[in-house]
């Protein structure tokens, strides 16, 4: 949440309950801005702001977070306001950026709200049983305010992160500020000194913390001139990367270029195997920079773990159901190791398992795997240092249109300890250029090795862009 000025024109009306053609902007029947994504089974929830500056407006007007929901991330439906102002009897104005964290059974809602006390801005946090809530003050006063020793310059945009060892960690912090704590498990108390993190070059404002196959990730709004905008009023999203969850970070570029608003805020999520970042812009009808709306777009790794910098469309993503296209679960691919019975010398084996969703058979943006001139019936396996439960796979094949065609047919095994066995689908393995095949299970299988053989058609050689294994 920056502090920038602009007009704007037009105002929207207000609908709750009611899903959103698939579009970006998601949402336009209310504003909305600084989103805050969640997966909870096969939905995704986003947590914003409302944004109620009336036309010409020339501040900020936010009195109240919603949630909006989704299990496909292209259709949206907004549930209403869960939490406001009135949440936190010791605040008064301002419910600007938030994140929610589930813990031991319950959901924390950490937000940025102005206190009725001394200082400015300050952290709070609620706590429901549900994703929707009811959410209530889980604290009874800020859990981080200008008193607390080291705050940021301004306490604003929580990003709360819980590593696989149970640790919390909470970053923050506006006006070049980053900030840094320990929670307790409680997760409504901190543990240590707050520290300011080192290495994310340019930080504005609006952390976001993920992990991604043992790597940390730190995405941030930055407003300089070096690459990330013509403007410092604007803002772009740089990343840094980590093996530590407290830093040292390494600055590896830009995520999210200039939005039509000049505030740039922005978190990413996997779902449904394909990975997301949700931000706002302006775009939607009488928007402007009091008056942003929420917009949700895909997100692309590189073999190396390394971010593409995303697209901005106003199409949104195709439609990502669970069970359906992507499949439903966790793709626990890109935590296996890869090997093949053959990999063309320019072409990559690491294609095969780096989160890449294809636009189609003939993408090459995220890397391809194929066997030219092998012919007949290769493989590729993937390996897991323990048994996984596994129920379900997708292949999206690679055809260049020359020697690499899609396949005849194909066939998956898991290794029993002693041998490869087939496994046993609900339909005949897909073989269909251009979409995601998605392959059912007719039992999950507990296995550290699965293999897909892939049999070529006369004459050519078989490739693959992405093979998913989805978790049971």
């Amino acid at each position: 949440m920056a502090l920038f000025s602009a007009l704007l024109t037009a105002a929207a009306a207000i609908a709750v309950g009611t899903p959103s053609q698939a579009a970006n902007p998601i949402i336009t029947s209310i504003y909305t801005a600084d989103p805050a994504p969640l997966v909870v089974g096969n939905t995704m929830y986003i947590y914003a702001g409302r944004d109620e500056a009336p036309t010409g407006g020339s501040n900020f007007v936010m009195r109240e977070w919603h949630v909006l929901s989704s299990t496909d991330a292209a259709n949206w439906t907004d549930n209403g306001a869960r939490a406001n102002i009135a949440t936190f009897p010791w605040a008064g104005a301002d419910a600007w950026a938030g994140e929610v964290e589930p813990r031991n059974g319950k959901y924390y809602w950490y937000t940025s709200i102005n206190g009725n006390g001394a200082g400015w801005m300050n952290i709070g946090v609620a706590v429901g049983d549900t994703p929707l809530g009811p959410f209530t003050d889980a604290k009874g006063g800020p859990l981080i305010s200008d008193s607390t020793a080291n705050s940021s310059g301004l306490n604003i945009d929580p990003t709360v992160f819980v590593d696989d060892d149970g640790q919390a960690y909470m970053y923050w912090g506006g006006y070049w500020s980053p900030r840094a704590v320990r929670l307790a498990s409680n997760m409504i108390d901190t543990v240590g000194s707050v520290v300011t993190p080192t290495g994310l070059t340019n930080y504005w404002e609006a952390p976001w913390m993920f992990k991604r196959n043992g790597l940390y990730y730190m995405m941030y709004a930055a407003n300089d001139t070096s690459g990330c905008v013509t403007n410092s009023n604007y803002a772009c999203q740089r990343y840094a990367t980590a093996t530590n969850p407290m830093g040292p970070w390494t600055h590896r570029g830009i995520v999210l270029g200039q939005v039509s608003s000049t505030t740039n805020h922005a978190g990413v999520v996997e779902f449904n195997g394909q990975w997301y970042i949700v931000y706002h812009n302006a775009n939607a009808p009488g928007g402007g920079n009091f008056r942003r709306s929420v917009a949700v777009d895909r997100l692309y790794f590189n073999a190396d773990g390394t971010i593409q910098q995303v697209v901005q469309t106003t199409t949104g993503p195709p439609p990502n159901p669970g069970g359906g296209g992507g499949g439903s679960g966790t793709n626990i691919a890109p935590s296996a190791t890869a090997t093949t019975s053959y990999v063309s010398s320019w072409e990559s084996l690491a294609a095969v398992n780096n989160g890449g969703t294809p636009a189609n058979s003939q993408d090459r943006s995220n890397l391809a795997y194929g066997n030219w001139p092998q012919q007949g019936t290769q493989w590729i396996e993937y390996t897991w240092p323990t048994a996984q439960s596994i129920n379900k796979s997708s292949v999206y094949w690679f055809d260049d249109n020359q020697g690499i065609d899609l396949p005849a047919s194909c066939a998956l095994q898991y290794w029993n300890g002693s041998q490869y066995v087939a496994i046993q689908l609900q339909s005949t393995c897909g073989v269909a250029g251009n979409v995601e095949n998605v392959n059912t299970f007719a039992s999950a299988v507990n296995t550290t090795r699965l293999r897909l053989q892939i049999t070529s058609r006369s004459g050519f050689s078989t490739g693959v862009l992405e093979w998913k294994a989805f978790q049971s």
